[in-house]
C-alpha cells in the first residue's frame, strides 16, 4: 500500500479513529428484527467458525473417512504465509486467511475443493502488522460466508476491519470497526445473522471494546453495542437457548448474552474470567464457557435471564472451545487433558490425558470427537460419557493450530511442516 493510499484511507476513516464512535455509536430501535434473506448454503457447506450450527458439531451429512493418512489423502496443497484460521468450505471453494510475515501482508486465499489448486488470492492489507502473542498469528480469524460473499476480520493499521469479498475474491466493501489496542493479538471470527454480519472487537487501552452488526450487502452499521474495555479474544456466537436466539460472548470477567437482531443486552453473569478465547456452547437450558487468565474457570450459566451460575470449576480450558453433546460437555485443556462433564451438574464423568498442547477446538462428526494437537496429531475419541475411548490417532504434518473443517465425506486440516523452510499446507482427506 503506497503512503498516499494509506493517508487517504486514514483520512476517510478519521471519524472512527477514537473507537466505536459516530456511526458506530448507536443501537437500533427496540423491536427491530433481522430477517434472514439471500443466504444460499448447501447442507455440506462449512460456512464459518465452528461449522454450520456454530457449535462444533458437524451436520448429519458429514461422513469423514475412518483414517486420516495416505490411504485417504485426496490432496495436499501448499499455501503461502502463516495463519491459524480454519478452512471455510462453500461449494467447491476452500477459503482461508493468511499473512506473509516478511512482506507484512494479510490476504484471503481460495483453493479448488477438487484438487487444492489456488483459484485466487486477495491481498487486503500491507505494512499492517500489530502486536500478537508469539503463539498467535496475524491471520487467526476464520472467514464467514452467506453463500454469496466472504466476510473477513483483520487487525491491521491499529484497527479491526471487516471486509466483504465476492466468490471470485473481488472486494465489495470494507469497514473500520474500532481502533484496537492489542494485548495478545486479535482472532475473533465474524458470524452471520439474518441480513447482518456481526463482529466483536474486545480490547483495552486507547481502543474501545465493541460488538457491531453490519449489513451484509453494504457494510452499513445496523447496530452497535459497547463492551468492557478489557483484553479478550472470543468470537461472537449465536445459538438458540431458552426459546430464543442469543448472541453469546464470554470474557471481560463476565458471560453475556445479546439480542442478535438489535444488540440489546439480554443478561450478564459474573462468570469465566478476563481473558477468554474459546466460544460458548449451550445444552439443557444452560450456556457454558471457559477462560484462562488471570484465573482458570469453566462455568455453566442459566440462559433464562437470571444470570444464575449453576456450576463452575477451576479447570484451565483457555484456548480450545467446549463441545456440548447429548447432555454432556466435552473438552480438552491447553496442556492436553480431556474431560467429560455432566452438563446439568458439572459432575466429572471421565478425564484422561491425550498428550501434547492444544490450540484447535474439538469437532464432533459421525459419533467421533476429533482433537487436533499442536504436534500435528489428530486423536479420535468416541463421543461417549461412559469412559474415554480413543479410536484412532493420525499424524498430519508437524503442527496444527487451526480447527479442522468437515464437509460431506471430507475433512480439511490446516497444518505445518517444519523443514529447512516452514511451509503450511491444507490436507484434504476423503472423496468429494
Amino acid at each position: 500500500m503506497s503512503r498516499l493510499r494509506l493517508l487517504a484511507l486514514v483520512l476517510f476513516c478519521f471519524p472512527l479513529l477514537a473507537g466505536c464512535q459516530g456511526e458506530l455509536g448507536h443501537n437500533v430501535a427496540e423491536g427491530a428484527e433481522a430477517v434472514p434473506v439471500d443466504i444460499q448454503l448447501s447442507e455440506t457447506d462449512w460456512p464459518g467458525w465452528r461449522g454450520p450450527s456454530s457449535d462444533g458439531i458437524a451436520p448429519k451429512s458429514a461422513r469423514p473417512p475412518a483414517r486420516l493418512d495416505e490411504t485417504e489423502l485426496a490432496w495436499k496443497a501448499a499455501i503461502p504465509g502463516r495463519g491459524h484460521s480454519s478452512p471455510t468450505i462453500v461449494g467447491q471453494r476452500v477459503v482461508l486467511t493468511t499473512a506473509d510475515e516478511q512482506a507484512q501482508t494479510q490476504s484471503v486465499i481460495c483453493l479448488a475443493r477438487k484438487d487444492g489448486t489456488l483459484l485466487w488470492q486477495t491481498e487486503l492489507f500491507e505494512d499492517s502488522f500489530g502486536h500478537t502473542n508469539k503463539k498467535g498469528s496475524q491471520a487467526s480469524a476464520s472467514v464467514a460466508s452467506d453463500g454469496h460473499r466472504f466476510f473477513i476480520c483483520f487487525f491491521a493499521h491499529g484497527s479491526v476491519w471487516t471486509t466483504a469479498l465476492d466468490l471470485a475474491g473481488k472486494k465489495l466493501w470494507e469497514k473500520e470497526i474500532s481502533r484496537f489496542t492489542s494485548h495478545q493479538g486479535f482472532g475473533a471470527s465474524p458470524t452471520i445473522y439474518g441480513n447482518n454480519v456481526i463482529v466483536a472487537a474486545d480490547n483495552k487501552g486507547s481502543g474501545k471494546g465493541c460488538l457491531v452488526a453490519l449489513e451484509r450487502s453494504t457494510g452499513k452499521v445496523v447496530w452497535s453495542q459497547d463492551r468492557p474495555v478489557k483484553p479478550n479474544y472470543t468470537s461472537p456466537i449465536i445459538l438458540k437457548v431458552s426459546g430464543r436466539d442469543q448472541l453469546l460472548l464470554a470474557g471481560c470477567d463476565q458471560l453475556a448474552a445479546y439480542d442478535p437482531a438489535t444488540g440489546r443486552q439480554l443478561w450478564v453473569a459474573d462468570a469465566t474470567t478476563t481473558e477468554c478465547v474459546g466460544t460458548a456452547v449451550v445444552a439443557e437450558g444452560l450456556v457454558f464457557a471457559s477462560g484462562g487468565y488471570p484465573k482458570h474457570e469453566t462455568a455453566a450459566v442459566r440462559a433464562d435471564g437470571s444470570g444464575e451460575v449453576v456450576w463452575r470449576n477451576s479447570v484451565r480450558v483457555y484456548v480450545p472451545s467446549l463441545l456440548a453433546f447429548d447432555k454432556h460437555i466435552y473438552t480438552v485443556t491447553d496442556d492436553g487433558v480431556a474431560y467429560c462433564w455432566d452438563a446439568a451438574s458439572g459432575t466429572e464423568r471421565w478425564k484422561g490425558r491425550l498428550g501434547g498442547g492444544f490450540t484447535a477446538s474439538p469437532i464432533l462428526a459421525a459419533g467421533t470427537i476429533y482433537f487436533a494437537n499442536e504436534n500435528g496429531e489428530v486423536i479420535l475419541v468416541e463421543a461417549s460419557a461412559e469412559k474415554l475411548v480413543k479410536t484412532g490417532s493420525f499424524q498430519v504434518g508437524d503442527e496444527i493450530m487451526a480447527t479442522p473443517a468437515f464437509s460431506g465425506k471430507q475433512v480439511f486440516i490446516r497444518s505445518t511442516i517444519h523443514g529447512d523452510k516452514r511451509q503450511e499446507y491444507v490436507y484434504c482427506f476423503g472423496s468429494n
